[in-house]
């Protein structure tokens, strides 16, 4: 309401045409009496036309949201309202996560709403390199820095995998990081290990 008040004014004055032939039908249930009340066609009339104004608003007003954070295509137009209308309760974004970010099941928030880490449908927890702090902002904005947080934290992980691989045992290692971590580590270790091998001694390295 307070993003789209022309709208707002055009749908409340519906709203009031609406309820107020409701009530009149309510009072007298009688199909003829009710519909062959002078101007009720040209009422329901303009009434279809403010409200074709008033989507084509919110279409507009939703499509500048995703020009902003463009996973929101992902979404459909009442899922995105239930996000926009409640930016304050930053927490209800949840169950939209899954639609926004492949793979993502959840965030984990502390009690000042900050975010510190995302998690899988599996359980796995990856840990921002920084926290995500949504106050005072909208959640296009916000929501935009995690995306970019969780390219950061994915790079920051991987590449740790990646060195602490040589530190210690296999079977160790595998268990000591995100799946994802061990799948791409192992091949990058394996790509490496068949480099030298070719290198130093050939076709019979291979």
């Amino acid at each position: 309401m307070k993003q789209l008040p022309q709208e707002t004014k055009r749908f409340k004055s519906v709203d009031s045409t609406w309820r107020q032939q409701i009530n009149l039908a309510k009072a007298s249930p009688g199909i003829l009496t009710v519909c062959c009340k002078e101007g009720l066609k040209e009422k329901f009339q303009e009434a279809n036309k403010n409200l074709e104004i008033v989507q084509k608003g919110l279409a507009d007003y939703l499509e500048k949201k995703r020009s902003v954070f463009a996973r929101f295509y992902f979404l459909s137009n009442d899922e995105l309202l239930e996000i926009l209308s409640q930016t304050k309760e930053v927490r209800n974004v949840r169950p939209h996560l899954r639609k926004v970010f492949e793979a993502v099941a959840d965030l984990e928030f502390k009690d000042d709403d900050t975010m510190w880490a995302m998690i899988s449908s599996e359980g796995e927890q990856v840990n921002f390199v920084k926290k995500i702090d949504p106050k005072d902002r909208n959640v296009e904005y916000w929501m935009g820095d995690v995306e970019k947080m969780m390219t950061t934290s994915v790079r920051s992980v991987l590449l740790e995998s990646i060195e602490d691989y040589t530190e210690r045992p296999r079977t160790e290692w595998v268990k000591l990081h995100a799946g994802m971590c061990v799948l791409n580590g192992s091949q990058v270790h394996w790509t490496s290990d068949v480099d030298q091998a070719i290198r130093e001694k050939g076709v019979p390295g291979v």
